[in-house]
This record gives structure tokens, sequence and C-alpha cells, in this order.
């Protein structure tokens, strides 16, 4: 059974959202204040509305309650955004994420009810920022303040090295949870795999942690 979403808000964030759930064959309503932008997702959401949603009866009219996941992606009003939730949890809908602007309006979101609060702009920031300070990081992904999961690419230093000749996890505290090399993914590797110039590890560990494996075995000064 098709699970049932409603977007609102459709800047670029909530209508990418839109647009992945379609391609991944879910039911989306797609809700906003502004008629252009119904208008633009009408042929992509499977529903589209125009409506405000600070108002609960309104809501209630859209059935919201009887969606699985209602996700808010208010741009820059912040009052929307919060009044939103604040009617999402009263009407009683099981999983809301919404969109926050800064820590404060997070905090404000954390406190009325919502399930889960997002900062794509800041992660986005931050994986940039992690991809430019090494060329080696290709992806990064925070799970907590401390801990993460990153793409590396294995340079000269490791080429022809098995992750037992390495002992990552012994000396660096890090899991190896994947290598790509290619068009191939071997998931859970074994200690006696041989590693090359340009395979991809995915690594999960505490950030000091991948950060020193990283300058000490991947930061290659020769490229």
């Amino acid at each position: 059974m098709k699970k049932q979403f409603a977007v609102i808000g459709l800047g670029r964030f909530g209508g990418s959202i839109v647009k992945e759930l379609n391609e991944l064959g879910m039911e989306v309503l797609a809700i906003d204040v502004n008629e252009e932008k119904v208008n633009e997702y009408a042929s992509v959401a499977t529903h589209a509305v125009m409506a405000d949603t600070t108002d609960e009866n309104t809501l209630r009219s859209l059935g919201i309650r009887n969606f699985d996941h209602v996700i808010v992606a208010i741009g820059d009003n912040i009052q929307s955004s919060i009044l939103t939730t604040l009617m999402l949890v009263e009407i009683g809908v099981d999983h809301i994420t919404v969109k926050a602007q800064n820590d404060y309006h997070e905090k404000v979101l954390s406190k009325i009810g919502a399930h889960k609060v997002v900062h794509p702009e800041r992660d986005m920031g931050i994986r940039i920022a992690h991809n430019l300070v090494s060329k080696n990081v290709l992806d990064y992904l925070e799970l907590s303040d401390e801990f993460s999961i990153v793409e590396i690419e294995a340079g000269a230093r490791v080429d022809g090295y098995t992750l037992i000749d390495l002992d990552l996890r012994a000396k660096y505290g890090c899991n190896i949870m994947a290598v790509k090399r290619g068009e191939d993914i071997n998931v859970s590797p074994a200690a006696e795999d041989v590693l090359k110039h340009g395979d991809v590890l995915i690594v999960i560990g505490a950030d000091r942690d991948i950060t020193r494996m990283e300058q000490d075995l991947f930061d290659d000064d020769s490229d």
C-alpha cells in the first residue's frame, strides 16, 4: 500500500521532496499559499492545492490527519512554519518533519512537538566545507555532533594494502561499512580485501578519528 505524504511549502526544498516522492511512487499532496507554485507542481504531485495551512479548519478540510507523513517546508516565514506545525500537532498527525531556518527556530519546533527537524542549508554547508577542506572526502553525513559517515577516496598511500594491514578499527576507531569500486559495491568487506587507488570507502566513526585517519592515510600530497 502506497504511503501518503503531504508537503507544505513548494520552494526549492519542498519542491524537490515532492518530485522525489513522486519518482518513488508515493502519493503526494502538494500545498502552498502561492497559486503559481501550486500550478507548477500540479502535474508532479498526486494533488496540488492552494491553502493557508496556519488555519486549523483548512488543514482538517484537507484530511491532513489521514496522511502518513507531513513535511513542513515553508521557506522564510518562520511564523507560518511554527503555526502550521502547531496545528498539525494538535490535529494529531503521526509524523511531522519540519525545515528549520536556524537553531532558535529548531528549538521552538521541537518544543511544540515536531517529530523531526531538518536544516538542509546548514547540512549542505557542512558537507561542502568538508569537501573543500579535503579533496579525498567525497561526501559527508553528520549522524550527531560527534559521529559521521563519510565517503573517502583511496589514494596511493593505501593502494595494495588489505583492510587488516591498515587495521583502521584498532588504530583509529573507524569502521569500513562498504567499499565501492566503479559500479561494484562490497558491503561489509572482509579483512583480507585489498584496496586499490580510486576505491571509495564508506567509513563510520567519530569526527576526530575520521579526520586523523584521513590525514594519515588518505591525504596524498603527491596528488
